[in-house]
């Protein structure tokens, strides 16, 4: 892979609170340091393939539980994003133009030493690149299918910025999940998400349904940045509205000071109520708690998804 230069950019003065700062972990948020045998072995592992991983980039709080059952979501497109997110621990600055050609076959070999039955391949955001990166998934996806052919795939990918073409090579590949954050509600993406458009991601999540009915859709938001209950229950029906099967709805936790701060810590009873809430609208699958992420057990949600369709197919 080509040697890239990190440069991380912040904009702390638009996402920090220095007179607000973030609130004390609640005893319902905190894990225990990963220290079992089966997490060194994966991250054994995941070193010996040189593969990046959202677990470890984005200091993800169910690495050790996750790692431990040898469940990894592997980050394509190296480890540099265009962007600038305030709430993601992801290095930013200037990727180089080429991409590792080695990665999908490392990424397919992934699936078959951990011995996976559900896979979860993400990226960074590369709007440097002519396609965003849409073909790297694309080859990600094939290799997985001919190594490891009993292995399904799930994806979760940027928004590709309206790159012609884009998400059609992704739903082209098949995955047996397209997933894409929302991350927030509308009123807060000039201070959150400012790469990003509401209406762009909500419209990329419909298409991709539009293009292949089979295909699961998904998408997550974090809670805890300064939202309402209403502005989650309309963003629901958002989801909704473009047939978005699954959603995932986790706490909010700030990586750094030059992130942006937690509004609040969600109780779990109020995760509790987004789920029974997202159930009623219509969701085939709503999970919901304090650590609740993207990837969280998404082998053991893919399969609830499959008993849903085959139950109303029945």
């Amino acid at each position: 892979m080509a040697h890239t230069e990190k440069i991380t950019i912040r904009h702390p003065e638009k996402v920090t609170k220095p007179d607000n700062p973030s609130p004390r972990k609640p005893p319902w948020i905190r894990v225990k340091a990963p220290v079992s045998r089966e997490y060194a072995e994966t991250r054994r592992l995941v070193a010996d393939f040189k593969l990046n991983t959202v677990c470890e980039e984005a200091s993800c709080p169910n690495i050790g539980e996750c790692w431990a059952r040898k469940h990894v979501t592997v980050m394509i497109l190296g480890d540099i994003c265009t962007r600038a997110c305030a709430f993601c621990n992801v290095a930013t600055g200037k990727p180089g133009g080429l991409v590792d050609a080695m990665e999908p076959a490392n990424t397919a070999l992934t699936a078959v030493t951990l011995g996976l039955k559900h896979m979860v391949i993400t990226s960074v955001d590369r709007d440097d690149l002519a396609d965003g990166g849409a073909g790297q998934f694309a080859l990600c996806i094939e290799q997985v299918r001919s190594q490891a052919p009993s292995t399904t795939v799930e994806v979760l990918t940027p928004d590709f910025r309206g790159k012609d073409g884009a998400l059609e090579t992704v739903i082209t590949a098949k995955p047996d999940v397209f997933n894409h954050n929302m991350e927030t509600v509308p009123r807060l993406y000039s201070a959150i998400r400012p790469g990003a458009r509401y209406e762009h991601s909500l419209e990329l999540l419909g298409r991709a349904k539009r293009l292949d009915p089979t295909i699961f859709t998904k998408s997550g938001i974090m809670v805890g940045l300064g939202e309402t209950k209403e502005e989650v229950f309309q963003l629901m029906d958002d989801l909704i509205a473009v047939k978005v099967d699954f959603m995932t709805i986790g706490q909010y936790l700030q990586p750094t000071l030059k992130h942006a701060a937690i509004d609040r810590f969600v109780t779990p009873e109020e995760f509790e109520e987004y789920k029974r809430v997202g159930h009623d609208k219509g969701f085939a699958l709503v999970a919901a708690s304090p650590l609740t992420r993207s990837s969280y057990h998404a082998d053991g949600d893919f399969a609830k998804l499959q008993a849903s369709r085959n139950q109303n197919n029945g």
